[in-house]
């Protein structure tokens, strides 16, 4: 697989190949990502919640932005594939929205529930490709990715916030 550092033995080489699937597989969970934002902000209850979602949803934007920066970065054309576990997530997100939506004290910490899991899995992926540009030496690579790591980890701690003081809680603010 072409890199662009083609004419220079890049460090830990073995890896470049994963890097990049991986790159195309969470390029593909952040624009399946968008849709499941949309449905979560409206089923959620909170304003606090949906606020929550929707200002993921806009960051989701600039994650994927980000992620073309990146590709370019190594010389590739930014190109995602179907993220089957983003796939699964966003699935079962349906099915809390489904089987909660008749009970709108419990839904918002079902939704966190859905949306939690979301963001862990962002996390590890992140946080493997942040790894992975590091011992590359993608420089510039590392650093995009890991500010999206940080943005990810930030959404994770404030659904637990609002878990706590609201949706686990029954308080609505």
């Amino acid at each position: 697989m072409a890199n662009k550092k083609n004419d220079v033995q890049m460090p830990n080489a073995h890896l470049h190949e994963l890097f990049v699937d991986e790159l195309r597989d969470i390029l593909g969970a952040e624009k399946q990502l968008l849709k499941g934002l949309k449905k979560l902000s409206e089923a959620a209850g909170s304003e606090k919640l949906k606020n929550a979602f929707e200002t993921h949803y806009a960051q989701t934007e600039g994650q994927i932005d980000r992620l073309k920066e990146v590709f370019n970065s190594i010389g590739l054309t930014a190109r995602g594939k179907k993220c089957k576990a983003m796939e699964g997530l966003l699935e079962e997100a349906d099915e809390i929205i489904e089987s909660f939506s008749s009970e709108p004290q419990v839904l918002d910490a079902a939704l966190i529930t859905a949306a939690q899991k979301v963001e862990h899995y962002e996390i590890a992926s992140y946080g493997t490709l942040v790894t992975f540009a590091k011992l590359m030496e993608h420089a510039e690579a590392e650093e995009l990715l890991a500010a999206t790591l940080a943005e990810e980890k930030d959404t994770d701690s404030l659904l637990t916030e609002i878990a706590l003081t609201e949706a686990n809680t029954g308080v609505t603010a």
